[in-house]
């Protein structure tokens, strides 16, 4: 008995020593570290009084839904503007491009017929004229003005000719038409613009997240460039530890990690994505476990997408590598 009684504190002592040992090497494997968030600050681009603030802080938004719009009164104006110089370009290529107007071309048309008809009988006339010469019944100045009558109806059916040639081709001269076509071409990519900017003034949510915070209310006068409300993407957030030198050989990007926090129902699973490339000193928020290193590596992981949206920035985690 006296021999039990000797043995029994040297058993407890070891099985204390190895219960301290498996607690040291479980901790050795976490690495302390907690969330972080990489903010979109939402502004629109050109200045302008709020006029809806569709959202508020605290709600979960997906791609394209309405954040916030700025009055777009000054760019509406000036594209308006600029649609009514485009139609004016359009109607004056469309000008130069086509011929002169149906009653223009037929009138020219029936001159033309009229002129042809006074040829046929200048024709005739000296064909007659020449045959009465022949037999001497007039004189050559007779002969003579029936050639020049004919000869003018001629030149009057020609010019005639080339002037309905003239009219039925277009308006313009092949530089005009160029000009006109590059007016047009100015015109619509000012619309463009115009239209940028008024749509640019109607600001949506560009990735699923949640509203963080909102700067102004409706009514206020928003500068441009200024944020008005600010978004945490759930595909920006990430797990940030750190591990001493010793363990940063063994860490690759892809490399799956698992993390703890107080109160997650389960493990997050991440995927390594960045390692720093220098050493820093441990920053006083990091509590060590027993480590007795002064450096450490920064590293940064991504969580699993139906993971992220569940982490809020500033969460502490414990992370462990996958596998080790």
């Amino acid at each position: 008995m006296r021999m039990l009684g000797q043995g029994g504190p040297r058993l407890a002592a070891t099985a204390l020593a190895l219960l301290l040992t498996a607690c040291s090497q479980d901790t050795d494997h976490a690495y302390q570290g907690y969330i972080e968030g990489d903010y979109l600050y939402l502004a629109a681009p050109a200045a302008g009084y709020l006029q809806t603030l569709d959202t508020a802080r605290g709600s979960r938004v997906q791609p394209g839904t309405a954040l916030f719009a700025i009055a777009p009164d000054p760019e509406q104006q000036g594209l308006q503007e600029a649609e009514a110089r485009v139609q004016s370009a359009e109607q004056k290529l469309q000008n130069l491009q086509e011929p002169r107007r149906p009653p223009e071309i037929a009138a020219i048309e029936a001159q033309l017929q009229s002129a042809e008809a006074a040829l046929r009988l200048a024709a005739t006339q000296l064909r007659q004229q020449q045959a009465l010469a022949r037999r001497g019944f007039i004189s050559q100045a007779r002969l003579d003005e029936a050639t020049a009558a004919h000869d003018q109806a001629v030149a009057q059916a020609d010019a005639l000719r080339q002037q309905l040639k003239s009219t039925q081709i277009a308006l313009g001269r092949p530089p005009e038409v160029r000009g006109a076509r590059a007016e047009l071409e100015a015109a619509r990519a000012q619309q463009e613009q115009k239209r940028w900017q008024v749509e640019k003034k109607a600001v949506r949510a560009p990735a699923a997240g949640e509203i963080v915070e909102t700067y102004y209310r409706p009514g206020e006068w928003v500068p441009a460039g200024q944020p008005v409300a600010s978004l945490l993407p759930d595909n920006r957030r990430r797990l940030r530890f750190f591990v001493p030198e010793s363990v940063v050989g063994t860490l690759r990007p892809g490399q799956a990690v698992e993390a703890h926090c107080d109160g997650c129902p389960a493990p997050i699973r991440a995927t390594v994505a960045f390692i720093a490339a220098q050493a820093e000193y441990t920053p006083p928020v990091i509590y060590s476990r027993g480590s007795r290193e002064k450096l450490v590596f920064r590293v940064e992981a991504y969580p699993a997408p139906q993971q992220a949206a569940a982490l809020r920035p500033g969460l502490p985690v414990d992370v462990s590598l996958v596998g080790r």
